[in-house]
């Protein structure tokens, strides 16, 4: 086995296992919110970006517009999110986050900043900003 090819499975293993984690995380945090994961995240996209077409919304997601159909009905159902038709585009319809959306957003992503903070925290900024290159960089591949 080559040293590149050993290299390639250390790090496969070491994004697995952040993603494990990562997700045993969220899991944890979202199970106290009264919303299911695909809901919060949904509500996450919506939060960073403000209001979206479902077509532009789904894609984000990696989801069909059908699946996005029926969490946004369950969204607007809990008060989180409203449908309108969009301003530049009558026959185009937008999602956008209610107040009660916005501050279930605000809770998250703070979750979502103490936990970055807690695992960066061995990081000078040199290296946190070195991190955030690395994972700006990954993530334009997708």
């Amino acid at each position: 086995m080559s040293a590149e090819y050993q290299l390639d499975q250390d790090i496969n293993h070491a994004i697995i296992e952040f993603y494990e984690r990562l997700s045993s995380w969220e899991q944890s945090v979202v199970r106290d919110q009264g919303a299911s994961l695909a809901q919060i995240h949904t509500v996450e996209i919506l939060g960073a970006n403000g209001a979206m077409r479902m077509k532009e919304l789904a894609d984000k997601l990696g989801i069909t517009t059908g699946t996005l159909t029926v969490q946004v009905d369950r969204l607007v159902k809990a008060g989180l999110v409203v449908r309108q038709s969009s301003a530049n585009d009558r026959r185009s319809v937008e999602v956008q986050l209610t107040e009660k959306g916005q501050q279930m957003f605000a809770e998250h992503d703070q979750l979502h900043l103490q936990l970055t903070r807690e695992m960066t925290a061995v990081f000078d900024d040199a290296e946190r900003q070195q991190l955030l290159r690395f994972l700006a960089r990954l993530n334009s591949t997708f």
